[in-house]
């Protein structure tokens, strides 16, 4: 082996300017929401791939298909695609650190206050989805070991809607979260027992 290369190289700044004008707020919310389900463990190239609709081993292997922007932008070329996610580096939405000798991203604070209230909302729009079609879910454990700021705020957001109908769901999750998450949950299901006046 080469003493260039046992070189490793820096993670270049994002400065490629192919990309023509600046995202719009749902693009970079295409951007985040498509991060989300590799912060701290993938970069820019497998983030590229999930937005372009890529067939790539490791998209499929870790499920990355099943994300909900997945191939969101199959009509762009893979240029263009990563010009985006640099501009959401650029604009201070995403940054990198390193996970050892590789790459990775992660969420800067604006970028996790934008994607947190875009997971709340999905949650929401899921569960209203649920009482409209009259669907229990099995479980409730895809909202365990998630973000206790995003969960609280959730949570926040069922209390303000006055909304009974999301009790049973409550009831469900409050049977395989944490003891601190539950007593919330309880607090949020008595209140919405409660008529209001």
């Amino acid at each position: 082996m080469t003493r260039r290369n046992r070189e490793w190289k820096a993670v270049p700044e994002p400065t490629n300017k192919i990309f023509f004008r600046q995202l719009s707020l749902k693009e970079i919310l295409v951007v985040l929401r498509g991060a989300d389900d590799l912060i701290g463990m993938g970069g820019r190239s497998l983030l590229s791939k999930i937005l372009k609709g890529s067939r790539d081993k490791r998209v499929l292997e870790h499920g990355l298909d099943l994300n909900p922007v997945y191939g969101y932008w199959r009509h762009w070329s893979l240029a263009d695609v990563t010009s985006a996610i640099d501009q959401c580096i650029d604009r201070d939405f995403l940054g990198i650190i390193y996970s050892g000798r590789l790459p990775v991203l992660v969420f800067t604070q604006q970028g996790w206050d934008l994607e947190r209230r875009q997971r709340i909302e999905e949650f929401l729009c899921e569960w209203d989805k649920w009482i409209a079609n009259n669907i229990t879910p099995a479980s409730m454990e895809y909202l365990k070991d998630r973000d206790r700021g995003m969960i609280l705020e959730f949570l926040e957001r069922i209390y303000a809607t006055k909304d009974p109908r999301y009790i049973p769901f409550l009831k469900k999750w409050a049977e395989v979260d944490y003891k601190k998450v539950r007593a919330v949950i309880n607090q949020v299901i008595k209140a919405l027992e409660t008529p209001s006046s």
